[in-house]
């Protein structure tokens, strides 16, 4: 029994089968949509997207690209989601996996089998029966963009608000709130987005700010931005010179936040992924979008905020995250909850054996070329190139970067699967020796 089941064909999940298909190891991929992509595929029917109509890539083109497989040099700098959606069909095609994907498949459940391995309950669209097969591992490639998290506990009054109620996980595009009086709560980087589209056509465009982000552009000194801290004097150069190159540049740029009515931010540059737009400031400066303090709670259709004003609103869109979620397991079973990420490297279960998640972490840059380093590792140990190091040793390394990320990240509310860059991509690269030299001294 040697054949994996890869769960998703969004950007990591590619990213995995094309590093079990490039070994010869056999695989099933299930993906609940009609096509891959994931969270790129606009109008996705696998119900997991969140992928807005205006959609452009964050990172740009040379960040986020598989090294495998470059991006074509006519993409544009910060390609579309249409162009990145054909980027992944090419992807497949170009490795020669698509037939292995098992589209409009919904895997229900994926189990510990006894003696060993695991049993995969899938169910195809529309079909009233359940099939179980036997896999040896398990690569979970979901991604953690797709179960929306509203505000826990719920704002007072909320349930009383006569108008729409929405998160950004179902905002496609700004026509249906032209006129009306909108309320955006949180400002991360599909707030600003959302904030800055819709004030367009809005008749008013309030934007709920609880604590301060670092705003940086697209482009610093007529260099992507993210060509600081991923590519070329990234690569190289320590932490704090990224982080006062970057504040400086950004500040020459004018874009400090307080300048725009922003709370300013309670914690440093590049400590967690700065919201990137070249919109939200040029709308807040015209008058387009007015900032709020946090929402207090709600009375009728008025808004009360912590400041004490109060503004009647029709639509609030909660731009407030996502749940790390896993309904297919058990969370006793992966090792995992929704803070607490117990995984060897942020990808090896600490829990059960022939259990890897690819891409469930939060970098300050792209996932691709995390995916496919990460996929390649997890190529190695499923081949038998490298072994992992004894349960012990995971588990001090587990407790150590949760003790690091709590203390830089903990404000991020997603500090359980922060990681920098290109110190991540180190790691991997060096556990992959590693594992190599155990496998030679165990021979």
């Amino acid at each position: 029994m040697t054949r994996v089941c890869v769960i998703g064909a969004g950007s990591s999940g590619l990213a995995a089968c094309q590093a079990l298909h490039a070994r010869g190891i056999p695989f099933d991929c299930f993906e609940a949509g009609s096509a891959v992509g994931g969270n790129w595929r606009y109008g996705n029917d696998n119900g997991m997207s969140s992928a807005y109509r205006s959609l452009r890539s964050k990172s740009s083109r040379q960040g986020m690209q598989y090294p495998a497989f470059p991006m074509p040099d006519s993409y544009p700098t910060y390609p579309h989601h249409e162009l990145i959606a054909q980027y992944l069909d090419e992807y497949v095609d170009h490795f020669g996996f698509r037939g292995t994907i098992k589209f409009q498949t919904e895997v229900i459940s994926a189990r510990p089998a006894l003696p060993g391995g695991w049993d995969v309950t899938v169910r195809r669209r529309g079909a009233a029966t359940v099939r179980t097969g036997r896999y040896s591992a398990v690569v979970v490639a979901t991604g953690h963009h797709w179960d929306p998290r509203y505000p826990d506990p719920a704002i007072p009054g909320v349930t009383g608000f006569g108008g729409q109620v929405m998160h950004s996980h179902a905002y496609r595009a700004p026509e249906p709130f032209a006129g009306r009086r909108l309320l955006i709560v949180g400002v991360g980087n599909s707030g600003c987005d959302i904030a800055a589209e819709v004030s367009q056509v809005a008749g008013r465009t309030l934007l709920a700010v609880r604590r301060g982000a670092h705003v940086v552009p697209k482009y610093l000194c007529g260099m992507p931005t993210d060509h600081l801290t991923l590519l070329r004097f990234g690569a190289f150069a320590p932490r704090w010179l990224q982080r006062s190159t970057v504040r400086l540049l950004t500040r020459a740029a004018r874009c400090h936040p307080s300048r725009f009515g922003l709370p300013p931010p309670d914690h440093r540059i590049l400590d967690i992924p700065p919201t990137v737009s070249d919109n939200l400031l040029s709308r807040l400066a015209h008058g387009s979008i007015a900032v709020r303090p946090a929402v207090a709670r709600f009375d009728g259709n008025r808004v009360l905020f912590a400041d004490g004003n109060a503004e009647p609103v029709d639509a609030v869109i909660y731009c407030t995250g996502y749940k790390i979620s896993h309904p297919f397991l058990d969370a006793s079973h992966a090792g995992i909850g929704e803070d607490d990420v117990g995984l060897y490297r942020r990808v090896v279960s600490s829990k059960q054996s022939g259990l890897y998640f690819i891409g469930l972490v939060q970098p300050i840059g792209a996932i691709m070329p995390i995916a496919e380093m990460q996929s390649h590792w997890v190529a190695d140990l499923l081949d038998g190139r490298a072994l992992l190091p004894a349960r012990p040793v995971m588990a001090r390394e587990i407790t150590s970067h949760r003790a690091v990320a709590a203390r830089r990240h903990a404000r991020s509310g997603r500090h359980a699967i922060q990681v920098d860059f290109q110190a991540y991509l180190r790691q991997i690269r060096a556990e992959r020796r590693a594992g190599a030299e155990r496998r030679q001294r165990a021979a």
